[in-house]
């Protein structure tokens, strides 16, 4: 992997926000967080990328994103007046994992993880593109109901 750079990233919000993943570190393993200054550290989203051999002799990639979920502050405190900061309440993780024969070529690797990008942006019977990521309007990834990004998004219930 090259020098780490900043990664920018939008989000499915209503109107859509672009976030910036700074390196952290690249070791051991390499990861990003959000630098939002109005959101506490813990609340960031980060984004780490791993690399192991496994018994077959084929490599696991894997990419990990955790986008943190923050809880809403209550309006009022204690008789000093004093109102507790934020903390997370959940963390929505999505992992994205490869496995590549070692005898797999670049051309290989980038076939596969295309298809699976295509396939996760809700490609279907009648588009090849889908929603198409950081292109779209906002909530397009929300409202969508294509047939792998509406499973990703709407199977859970309730809302």
């Amino acid at each position: 992997m090259g020098a780490m750079a900043n990664i920018l990233v939008k989000d499915d919000a209503a109107s859509p926000k672009e976030w910036t993943l700074v390196p952290i570190t690249d070791t051991p393993i390499p990861w990003w967080r959000g630098n939002d200054a109005s959101i506490p550290v813990d609340g960031q989203p980060r984004l780490f990328v791993s690399q192991e051999r496994v018994k077959s002799g084929a490599y696991k990639l894997t990419a990990k994103l955790e986008v943190p979920v923050m809880e809403t502050l209550g309006a009022s405190g204690t008789s000093a007046g004093y109102v507790a900061p934020p903390k997370v309440a959940y963390i929505t993780t999505v992992i994205i994992t490869m496995f590549a024969d070692g005898r797999s070529t670049i051309a290989d690797r980038a076939n596969a993880l295309k298809m699976a990008a295509g396939i996760a942006q809700g490609s279907s019977s009648t588009t090849a593109t889908g929603v198409l990521s950081n292109t779209a309007a906002g909530d397009a990834w929300k409202n969508s109901v294509l047939p792998v990004p509406q499973f990703f998004t709407q199977i859970v219930v309730p809302n």
